[in-house]
């Protein structure tokens, strides 16, 4: 039997209910470490890089609606291989543009060592341009949602704001988030493991796929 087929390699890259790699670096607002966001939720966030079209448009969108992510508690943190110099430049350019202030840290990252540890890049590239991933730390550390795009589609900060209510909204109540949940909608119920329950349903579909707050 082939080696290669007994010892398959692990798939680059960090998944859903990992605990997010720490790090210290430099970023816009002054030195910033990951652990030091614990207690809160925290969206990080990688771009191709600065003075690119697609990531302006989405970092305008960003700062006009940090306040939607504060009042839920959460923070916002970008990151890139440019410079800090670089990011300054950018920022500047994008007020005195656009009148948006971004005022989220971006972090730099010029020897990819927070973009590989995170698997936003392969240990082999050189550089970051290829994606634009979005991971969704809670406020223990651990990732709860991931998203990649690439490099020529901006996120949808709404989608955003959207998966992370959802997320708050399942740890809080403990139901399930259906498709197109919006908040303020029912979540729907875990699914029961018990055939008698099966048996005892309403109908045919409710022990699977029923909303909260329905009748039994």
């Amino acid at each position: 039997m082939n080696e290669a087929n007994e010892n398959p390699p692990r798939p680059a890259g960090l998944r859903i209910g990992d605990r997010a790699p720490d790090f210290e670096a430099r970023s816009t607002i002054g030195p910033v470490r990951l652990s030091t966001f614990r207690g809160r939720w925290l969206i990080l966030f990688s771009h191709p890089a600065d003075f690119t079209p697609v990531c302006t448009t989405e970092f305008m969108e960003l700062a006009r609606h940090a306040q939607e992510f504060e009042a839920l508690d959460c923070e916002l943190m970008a990151l890139s291989v440019d410079s800090l110099f670089a990011h300054f430049a950018w920022l500047r350019m994008i007020r005195d543009r656009f009148g948006v202030e971004v005022r989220f840290p971006i972090v730099e990252d010029p020897t990819l060592v927070i973009g590989r540890a995170f698997g936003m890049v392969a240990p082999q590239d050189n550089d970051s341009a290829a994606v634009r991933t979005t991971y969704f730390i809670d406020p223990s550390g651990t990732i709860r949602a991931m998203t990649c795009y690439p490099a020529n589609v901006g996120r949808s900060t709404p989608e955003m704001l959207r998966t992370l209510r959802a997320l708050q909204a399942i740890d809080a109540e403990g139901g399930l988030a259906p498709a197109n949940w919006q908040p303020g909608e029912k979540l729907l119920c875990a699914p029961t493991h018990d055939l008698d329950a099966v048996y005892a349903a309403k109908d045919a579909v409710s022990w699977f796929l029923d909303r909260e707050g329905d009748e039994a």
